[in-house]
């Protein structure tokens, strides 16, 4: 019985084929392609909530990673001194790739869908799209949470990340190559933070990470990838804010998970490179959770 036919990798031959092929073939020569299976060599990229933070580190891995341009998406009118330094850092990679500013909000979908239209009819392409705005309130007890503080996160932590894959996978539907949409929940998605009233953080991460389940399972036969991220406590600019009004709280998430740290958001620059790049054309529908074991005491 004759094997079925199996889809090649876009760097075919590799691994044991191409070490048959280099058999077979003694004028080869061999080359590691590993790393070329993680390059995003002109790729056009969307990232909402890069004004700094987590959405700032990932649109820079992006660069790093070979990207033409990386969009970094934010409410605010103008850029902070933090993203245009990391604007100028990108230029001097020597590389071609690019960071640009777009301001927009996360929760206006018609707006969002036009002006990231505008820039893949301009770039001519559509490949990734790292879905990263999001809040936090303060803690506030579930019996007694007001609606209008609950509506404010669900719009962001949720409808603005729906917004914004659908802004990017409409361009990426639109020239048929493929792309891969990287939707940022959170292990508070899948756990309850222990001795934390956050129902509605919680409960938008939660739904995310459906999102991003069945927006694979549609989005599949076009080549489109949709998997979540799940970082545990990372120390960026929106939990520093939390952290400076109780001290005590970094000791605390410190010692809840087995490493006894918090994390950085640059350990979140590897995972992001892979689930954009053709390093992982089979993961789709996933949760990639990196929070430093805190699930697994």
């Amino acid at each position: 019985m004759s094997r079925p036919t199996q889809s090649q990798s876009p760097l075919a031959p590799i691994g044991i084929n191409a070490a048959l092929a280099a058999a077979a073939d003694p004028s080869i020569v061999p080359r590691p392609k590993i790393f070329d299976e993680f390059a995003l060599t002109d790729r056009v990229a969307v990232v909402s909530g890069a004004n700094g933070g987590l959405g700032l580190e990932m649109a820079i891995a992006i660069c790093e990673a070979g990207a033409r341009v990386a969009y970094c998406i934010d409410l605010a009118a103008q850029p902070s001194a933090e993203w245009t330094a990391s604007r100028d850092f990108v230029q001097k990679l020597g590389n071609n790739s690019r960071l640009e500013y777009i301001s927009a909000d996360v929760r206006d979908q018609t707006g969002l869908w036009a002006k990231v239209e505008e820039v893949a009819d301009k770039e001519g392409r559509m490949d990734v799209c790292v879905a990263a705005a999001g809040i936090l309130k303060e803690h506030t007890n579930c019996l007694d949470y007001p609606a209008s503080q609950f509506k404010e996160v669900l719009d962001v932590n949720t409808s603005g990340v729906l917004f914004t894959a659908q802004a990017a996978g409409r361009q990426m539907a639109k020239f048929g190559n493929g792309g891969s949409i990287i939707l940022i929940a959170s292990m508070s998605g899948s756990i309850t933070n222990r001795d934390h009233a956050w129902v509605s953080y919680n409960t938008s991460k939660s739904a995310v990470l459906q999102m991003a389940r069945s927006m694979a399972c549609e989005l599949g036969p076009q080549k489109i990838r949709i998997n979540s991220l799940s970082p545990g406590h990372i120390y960026t600019n929106m939990t520093a804010a939390y952290l400076d009004k109780q001290p005590h709280l970094l000791d605390k998430w410190s010692s809840m998970n087995p490493l006894g740290r918090l994390g950085r958001p640059d350990e979140l620059r590897g995972v992001v490179t892979w689930l954009a790049s053709d390093a992982s054309t089979f993961c789709t529908g996933s949760d990639i959770i990196v929070s430093g074991g805190h699930h697994s005491w």
